[in-house]
């Protein structure tokens, strides 16, 4: 029998709108020491955006190196398999991997080739129990991108979604002749599955609107006991099929992701089959609040509401707050009206959304960040531009265009 905990999506390093986050990080890395070590699991697997960006700080790597000692002095049997996100730099994730290795630290950030053709063996890595017997194989595919997967013919088909199976089959065919009886299969990718959920508003995961990327979860054999995927923050099974899972984000990474229920999840294989399947929870350190926490109601209102909030309290982490104001025209004096309604509140001001009242009755929503367009990806930075010049949506041709622009682009990152 082997444990396996799976978890994904960290982003360490990440500022929520100008807040540093360093000590939630360090939270959730020290309540996952304590799962690892109650639950006596045998393997660690991370799949994916272990960083924020491309270029992490040193105190950003200082932590995670930390853990990962730790872990693995806490706990010699531990293996620890690592892939690279599309946040992740697949060459610096890689690059202390000889002393991670002594470590039992498998990192996977670049797809390897030999004379043009993909090193699929590199890819697969055996899975020990605490006896040191293989019990499982696993498939640790990074982020692909363009060029990583191998070139496939489609007739309008789309060449990125179409190569990712492609990658996948051939990987999961030769594992399977590598496969000796009693040893399962276990997959490991970075990617937005086709059926995946995420909020309607959330920036935060930068995915390509339009679906260009997404990749069908018929990708994955019915020959793999389990897949853990990263990418998608909000923890869920994939189209209904309880072997295929997002583990979610530990931290929520923006407030259309308040609701997301976090933790890691925790699979069983025994005999070469998927035992069991557990989902640990985990509460953060900071919460998100809302206020109203519905709609944005009147300046007044919530002018209002932000008194009653309770008076700061020395000895707890003040939750982030985001403020909702319905506005009929501009109130130039709202920030510092909400400023000082927050004086001596327990509450940590992140951003103010000003909702704006048309005259067809529609609403217009406006939102005031602490940093900016951090959260919001291309295709919606260049929507909002079009239509504040020319007061009309973007044509579809035009969005097309710019979809396929974009898609090629951050391929090539």
């Amino acid at each position: 029998m082997i444990r396996i905990l799976h978890t994904a999506d960290w982003h360490l390093g990440q500022t929520f709108f100008g807040y540093d986050r360093t000590i939630e990080h360090e939270h959730f890395l020290n309540w996952l020491t304590e799962e690892i070590k109650t639950k006596e699991a045998d393997v660690l697997i991370i799949a994916g955006d272990v960083f924020d960006v491309a270029n992490p700080s040193a105190a950003s790597q200082r932590m995670f190196y930390r853990f990962v000692r730790r872990v693995t002095n806490e706990n010699p049997h531990l293996q620890i398999i690592t892939i690279a996100g599309n946040h992740d730099s697949a060459s610096r994730l890689e690059a202390p991997l000889p002393l991670l290795q002594e470590m039992n630290t498998y990192v996977k950030g670049v797809i390897k080739k030999q004379e043009g053709v993909i090193d699929y063996d590199d890819l697969i890595v055996e899975l020990k129990n605490r006896s040191g017997e293989v019990e499982a194989l696993c498939l640790t595919v990074p982020f692909l991108r363009q060029g990583d997967y191998p070139a496939v013919e489609t007739e309008g088909g789309n060449t990125y979604t179409e190569g990712v199976k492609a990658f996948y089959k051939e990987l999961t065919t030769l594992a399977l002749e590598q496969k000796r009886e009693g040893q399962a299969l276990v997959a490991v990718g970075h990617l937005q599955a086709t059926g995946s959920e995420i909020a309607e508003k959330d920036h935060s995961e930068r995915t390509i609107i339009g679906g260009l990327e997404a990749v069908s979860p018929e990708a994955f054999s019915s020959s793999i006991a389990y897949t853990a995927l990263g990418h998608i923050h909000k923890a869920q099974r994939v189209s209904g099929r309880e072997c295929i899972r997002y583990a979610g984000s530990p931290l929520s990474m923006s407030f259309a992701e308040k609701y997301y229920k976090h933790g890691v999840v925790l699979i069983t294989l025994q005999d070469g089959e998927l035992n069991s399947i557990e989902k640990l929870a985990y509460e953060p350190l900071v919460t998100l609040l809302s206020v109203p926490s519905d709609k944005p109601e009147s300046s007044v209102q919530v002018i209002e509401q932000l008194h009653a909030l309770p008076e700061y309290k020395e000895n707890e982490q003040a939750p982030y707050l985001e403020v909702k104001v319905l506005l009929t025209e501009p109130e130039p004096l709202l920030r510092r009206q909400i400023e000082d309604s927050l004086a001596g509140k327990h509450a940590r001001l992140a951003r103010i959304v000003s909702v704006y009242k048309q005259s067809d009755g529609h609403a217009m929503e406006e939102e005031v960040l602490t940093v900016g367009l951090q959260e919001m990806n291309p295709l919606q930075i260049a929507k909002q531009t079009f239509e504040k010049m020319y007061l009309t949506e973007m044509p579809d041709e035009l969005l097309e265009l710019f979809q396929e622009a974009t898609l090629s682009l951050y391929n090539e990152k």
